[in-house]
């Protein structure tokens, strides 16, 4: 070994002791803050938001930005688990891309219930059997998750936070040559997500569509001559061997998550806040629902339109907004959309992903 080796690592061990005491030091001021918080709500999304802003804003680099944002939702992750456990439910089984959407937002140090249900998911929750469930909302590619609307709309949880995962899809199979496999698992969603890739690599093979994509890793980990359509934490879990990986159509294929509890976000800085409503049943309606926004400057990123359980024939509109509805001009919005809509539903405010 070269002196100059010698003295590179002698430095990262330098540095290593100080951040072991850093993080020891940091720990036991969340340890504090626990103790002050008593019976309050262990987990503060505006003030987390707010430390992976300021430093990912800060970064000198060499690290890139989503590097330092999983370290420090690491550090903050584990530091929580000393105040209280967290526990989160998700849509299962483990593997799943809902899981990686857990990991992302909440770190490792929690519990996780993988559930076989979105409306499962819902009910944990509610029930209080976990703190905080996370849901598929919509893909970039294949569009909204419609039942994780229809609950928004029914249930009295609110909105706490949202993930935005990029999702790389993954070919995994037992058989070592691809051109041999003669059927292949995914969720419909990702088959449609790959649509182009599956037409030219395996175009006889049968696509056959199950619940989930750790499901199909599941079954490919099982039987020759098949594959699945998978993330790599399936891969991981159940034990099967990437033949191909980014086999998704669109290089920015994103799938939004939505994080839903029990509680009120304060402002971060840097919000959306979602919202239902219905338009009466009148020429204009629907224009008179949106005028509040542009005439109080909000800008609105989605509008969604979903067919209401009330009649035939009848739509209720997802919309999301930039900002807190506790923000002025948010606030002025919400009020005149009040008195326009049918039937308004706040569902939250809460800071914007990453």
């Amino acid at each position: 070994m070269s002196k100059e080796l010698k003295q590179y690592r002698a430095q990262i061990d330098h540095i290593d002791d100080d951040l072991l005491k850093l993080f020891n030091q940091r720990a036991a001021l969340a340890q504090q803050i626990g103790h002050l918080k008593g019976e309050d709500v262990v987990l503060r999304p505006e003030r987390e938001a707010q430390v992976l802003q300021r430093m990912v804003s800060n970064n000198p680099g060499p690290l890139p930005k989503h590097s330092v944002s999983a370290l420090f939702t690491e550090i903050m992750s584990h530091c929580r688990a000393l105040e209280a456990p967290l526990t989160v439910a998700y849509l299962g089984p483990a593997g799943t891309f809902s899981e990686a959407a857990v990991i992302q937002r909440f770190g490792q140090a929690g519990k996780e219930i993988a559930c076989a249900s979105i409306d499962e998911v819902f009910r944990a929750v509610e029930s209080g059997a976990a703190n905080y469930g996370m849901v598929p909302v919509e893909n970039s590619t294949e569009g909204a998750v419609g039942r994780t609307l229809d609950l928004l709309l029914q249930s009295p949880l609110k909105v706490c936070g949202e993930v935005l995962l990029t999702v790389h899809q993954c070919l995994l199979s037992q058989a070592s040559d691809i051109g041999g496999v003669q059927r292949v698992y995914s969720h419909p969603q990702s088959f449609g997500q790959c649509q182009g890739w599956l037409n030219t690599h395996l175009p006889k093979a049968e696509r056959v569509g199950v619940a989930s994509n750790a499901e199909a890793a599941m079954l490919a980990a099982q039987q020759p001559l098949t594959a699945a359509i998978a993330g790599k934490i399936a891969a991981q879990h159940y034990a099967v061997p990437v033949r191909a990986e980014n086999i998704e159509d669109d290089p920015r294929n994103t799938t939004r998550f939505l994080v839903i509890g029990n509680q009120d976000v304060a402002p971060s800085g840097k919000d959306k806040t979602s919202l239902v409503m219905s338009a009466p049943n009148r020429p204009g309606a629907v224009h008179d629902l949106l005028l509040p926004l542009a005439q109080q400057g909000v800008s609105m990123t989605k509008l969604e339109s979903r067919p209401a359980r009330a009649g035939l024939w009848e739509y209720v509109f997802f919309v999301d907004i930039e900002g807190h509805q506790s923000d002025i001009k948010v606030a002025a919005a919400l009020a005149e959309l009040k008195q326009a809509a049918a039937f308004m539903k706040i569902l939250g405010s809460y800071p914007a992903g990453l």
